[in-house]
């Protein structure tokens, strides 16, 4: 713990894994084993269909019903059989003249049902010891030996080959494939994900490993239909390749939240009340078998752990990379912003200066223009030594120009107001007071807020003009 307080700073707290006592117990959908809680019934006719595949519907039953099954099909078998080679003697007088050395009987030294049933066996088993065997003068014997053969071949292929597909399934490789108890929902590269743990505890790779996940949440319809148990595909890297694992060491599988998530308006407050569950589904081809494998587990609101992120596990060490599994579910707390990322974009677009309450009713126009002037009363160093020395002494003076300016919309700031602010220098070069010179500078200032540049242009006075049109040679030729 020291070295990861060390490693991650003080502020950080390791968390355990949740036990499952601490959690309020609802109905899954999926078990944290990866079975589906879900019962067929009412099928009605339907029933039949199941026969229909029965090679199917005998390695989908469960092991003991299988066990039942398969000694039941042999007890059975060899009872019939047996009874059929007993009544075959019974009725060729064989019994009671077994033991006549002149009397040639249908099988040799069976005078009783015991014997028979050992006759079949030894014949179904092709053990032969010798001692019973079936003679040329019986037709009626060749005859069902021939179906002894042909029976016993048939119900052996299914029921062994049953009894061998249901042993090698790979649902026991999935045993060894493990998932984090709880997921986490951190700040990765400054965007809000949902992550949780996989690892394999085989030497043996899952080759083509792929995972994907499902978010079940009931939800009702704008038509009105409700939805109780509605799948929604969490993207896990489709579109980058990231689900496709290369699972050698424990990796962390990451769900970006965004405006294409359903979680876009999840926050650390709505996480308590709402209900939905996360089913994880991970596919791949074991190695070894080259059989098609698959691992599920799910996670609930409840098992869904915010501002938190995973322990590594992973060391180097001496020449190889060490995998520490009893840290594999073991979570720490980071800083993490309680907000939705809904939220936290109309934050964002409301801080904008642009996109704020104020300027929604102004042009784009008068938002640009007044940009402008606040860039223009921002730069004093750019102004005359005086009208620096008037802004630090009368901070009044800007104040009631920008509020002239912005009482009449029609009244804009150009290029004029440079223009008339410049012929402030030659007036106050003169050892006027300060009064007199922020009265001149206000008439002035008056004057430039109400001329534009083309209000200059239209302007008839050729006194007022001459020091605009000397000004003017300075600028380009269409101001």
């Amino acid at each position: 713990m020291s070295a990861v307080r060390r490693k991650f700073g003080d502020e950080y707290q390791a968390v355990g894994p949740t036990r499952s006592g601490t959690r309020r117990e609802r109905q899954r959908f999926v078990d944290k084993n990866g079975r589906c809680n879900v019962q067929h019934g009412n099928l009605g006719g339907e029933s039949s269909r199941y026969l229909s595949d029965l090679f199917t519907t005998l390695v989908d039953l469960k092991w003991r019903w299988n066990l039942l099954i398969f000694l039941l099909t042999y007890t059975v078998a060899w009872l019939v059989m047996a009874s059929m080679w007993w009544g075959i003697a019974y009725l060729r007088g064989d019994l009671h003249r077994a033991h006549d050395g002149t009397y040639s009987p249908c099988v040799a030294n069976v005078y009783n049902f015991p014997s028979a049933f050992l006759f079949f066996i030894e014949t179904e088993a092709t053990i032969g010891y010798g001692h019973r065997y079936i003679t040329e003068r019986c037709p009626e014997g060749i005859v069902l030996f021939l179906f002894q053969s042909l029976l016993g071949s048939i119900v052996d292929a299914f029921l062994i080959g049953c009894m061998f597909i249901k042993m090698s399934q790979p649902k026991k490789r999935a045993e060894t494939l493990m998932f984090s108890h709880a997921a986490v929902v951190s700040q990765r590269d400054g965007k809000l994900c949902l992550m949780f743990r996989v690892g394999n505890l085989r030497n043996s790779h899952m080759v083509s490993a792929q995972i994907r996940c499902k978010l079940i949440k009931s939800r009702q319809t704008p038509e009105g239909e409700f939805l109780p148990l509605d799948q929604c595909e969490l993207d896990v890297g489709f579109g980058t390749g990231a689900d496709q694992l290369f699972l050698v060491s424990p990796l962390t599988i990451c769900h970006e939240i965004n405006s294409k998530s359903p979680f876009f308006c999840l926050s650390q407050r709505s996480l308590r009340s709402e209900q939905f569950e996360i089913v994880v589904i991970l596919e791949g081809i074991v190695e070894t078998t080259g059989m098609t494998c698959q691992a599920r587990t799910s996670y609930t609101e409840d098992e869904v752990l915010w501002g938190h992120r995973f322990l590594p596990v992973m060391s180097l060490e001496d020449g190889f990379f060490r995998v520490d599994y009893s840290q594999f579910h073991a979570t720490f707390e980071v800083p993490t912003p309680p907000y939705s990322v809904k939220e936290q974009e109309e934050n964002l677009s409301l801080s904008s200066p642009l996109n704020s309450p104020g300027n929604n009713n102004k042009t784009r126009r008068e938002q640009v223009c007044s940009l402008d002037c606040i860039d223009a009363a921002g730069e004093k160093n750019k102004l005359p030594f005086k009208l620096q020395k008037i802004s630090l002494r009368k901070e009044d003076l800007p104040r009631r120009a920008l509020r002239m300016s912005s009482s009449n919309a029609e009244k804009t700031c150009g290029t004029g107001d440079l223009l008339k602010i410049q012929e402030i220098r030659p007036i106050s070069n003169s050892e006027d007071s300060d009064d007199r010179i922020q009265l001149k500078a206000l008439k002035i200032n008056v004057e430039a807020l109400t001329q534009s540049t083309s209000d200059l242009k239209l302007q008839k006075n050729p006194q007022s003009m001459c020091p605009l049109e000397m000004k003017l040679d300075d600028f380009p030729a269409k101001l």
